[in-house]
């Protein structure tokens, strides 16, 4: 089967040894298409993943072989996430999920990127679900990062009414502020780049380059990588308010220790989502409240490198990878 793994800083195609049950409970399923997540950039930037190493998460898939104790057969469609918390430890007992060992432990083998993924019965019972028909493959596989999205804005617990500015609008920042429109937050987004500020408001949420004069919020949710958008989000957030962090920055900077202790701030973050969280993703891409048409640019495998390159220069939204048809 085909794979695209890194090899030597660079993102490779290859061709590895076919992938099958061999007795173990699961599915084998076939990779219709893999979003590229920002993680993965990261990962690859920084050299947090080795030699040898398949990304790829955000998958749609087909089922090619089952065993299972689950409703799923063989041609189903499905979406599925990589992560499973075992909702025991006290890491899960406190809603810090994603922190959970055993969250961390668990992932679809080998990557999404790769022609052919092994899922085990812990992803089909909790975090697999058919593909919705009204939804494209392309539009399906944002259903893991919206997760995660709507899981911020639950852990914000902001009141309905309330205010919200997006700062930094990428894919992430466009899911999160619907997310919050979906939950009855006034989202207001902010980008330097207009275009995507465009992107926003096409989809009837206000968006600036330029925040109007004495514009604050009751919370701020930071999906930019910049550091220079840390001094953004405490100039509009209002006294008392909250700021969630959603991205991880170049010079790892904080927040003003003073700021926050005057001002009574909260400062929290945020990273993966829950199976909850996923079917309520799943159900806001379904029904419509949060639309992602237009956003990804579709790449073959083959040309998984260049999707790479063009979305760390900002020349696209998000990339698509179309793994087999």
């Amino acid at each position: 089967m085909k794979i695209a793994v890194i090899k030597n800083d660079k993102i490779e195609t290859a061709d590895t040894g076919t992938l099958s049950l061999n007795g173990r409970q699961g599915a084998v399923v076939k990779v219709l298409g893999c979003g590229l997540c920002g993680s993965d950039i990261v990962k690859f930037v920084h050299k947090i993943s080795p030699d040898g190493t398949v990304l790829g998460h955000e998958i749609v898939a087909k089922i090619t072989e089952i065993n299972s104790e689950t409703d799923f057969k063989i041609g189903d469609v499905i979406v599925t996430s990589h992560h499973i918390p075992c909702g025991k430890c006290k890491y899960c007992r406190h809603g810090n999920i994603s922190m959970c060992e055993h969250f961390k432990s668990t992932n679809i083998f080998p990557g999404g990127f790769s022609e052919y993924v092994y899922l085990t019965e812990e992803h089909l019972l909790n975090v697999a679900h058919l593909k919705p028909d009204n939804l494209t493959n392309i539009e399906a596989s944002f259903y893991e990062p919206l997760g995660c999205c709507v899981r911020a804005v639950k852990r914000a617990n902001l009141k309905s009414g309330d205010t919200a500015l997006v700062i930094g609008l990428g894919s992430i920042g466009i899911l999160m502020a619907q997310a919050l429109k979906a939950s009855g937050i006034n989202a207001v987004g902010c980008d330097l780049l207009p275009e995507r500020v465009e992107v926003l408001k096409s989809f009837g949420l206000e968006a600036y380059t330029e925040l109007p004069q004495n514009f604050e919020a009751d919370g701020i949710f930071m999906t930019s990588g910049a550091d220079k958008a840390i001094d953004t989000a405490l100039k509009y957030v209002r006294s008392g308010g909250k700021i969630l962090v959603f991205s991880s920055t170049p010079k790892n900077f904080g927040y003003a220790n003073n700021e926050i202790y005057y001002r009574e701030l909260t400062v929290m973050g945020s990273y993966s989502p829950s199976p909850v969280d996923l079917q309520d993703s799943l159900e806001m891409l379904k029904s419509g409240q949060v639309k992602v048409s237009g956003l990804s640019t579709v790449y073959e495998l083959e040309n998984i490198e260049q999707a790479f390159e063009d979305t760390m220069s900002n020349k696209i939204m998000k990339a698509y990878i179309e793994v087999t048809k």
